[in-house]
């Protein structure tokens, strides 16, 4: 129960998606509880990414590692409630006030919190996997490429990969 509380009070804080919110999840599962690794979460995390479907895969997957299926359960249901209620007030509430200036001030608002929340969980993985001054600039280089090229980030993806297998 203690996790389904704790990923429902995050769902709810989820702006932008619940991978805005990793960095506490990854303090509740790894300093606090100690029910993952950090290399597990990386892992997870990665490995959810890499696979088709839903984006919010990996908080499932890191439920089961944490506390099987009922973990599962519990991470998944805390970050979904939370997530479904407040989509289906925003399209009700947008529907009929799109142009309001008080929902204007809250989408400007939330973008750079959202954005920010991203950077903090982009840097998070990268401190968790733990490889040095080479994973650092491998990291960079690609976030460089990403941002100021077209190149599809598949591409990217397969020369991490092949990076991981050179040993970097």
């Amino acid at each position: 129960m203690a996790l389904f509380w704790h990923f429902l009070l995050l769902g709810c804080l989820a702006v932008g998606g619940v991978s805005t919110v990793m960095p506490d999840m990854y303090r509740y599962v790894v300093d606090d509880q100690g029910l993952v690794t950090a290399r597990q979460f990386a892992d997870l995390y990665a490995l959810a990414q890499a696979a088709p479907g839903p984006n919010a895969l990996w908080v499932t997957l890191l439920g089961m590692q944490a506390g099987g299926w009922a973990g599962a359960l519990a991470t998944t249901l805390g970050v979904l409630i939370p997530a479904t209620g407040f989509t289906l007030i925003a399209s009700v509430l947008h529907a009929q006030h799109a142009d309001a200036p008080l929902a204007l001030a809250i989408r400007r608002g939330l973008a750079p919190v959202a954005l920010g929340f991203m950077l903090a969980s982009g840097w998070l993985l990268l401190r968790s996997v733990g490889h040095g001054i080479p994973g650092y600039g491998l990291a960079l280089v690609t976030f460089i490429v990403a941002t100021a090229t077209r190149l599809n980030p598949l591409w990217l993806m397969a020369a991490g990969a092949m990076a991981g297998i050179a040993g970097l």
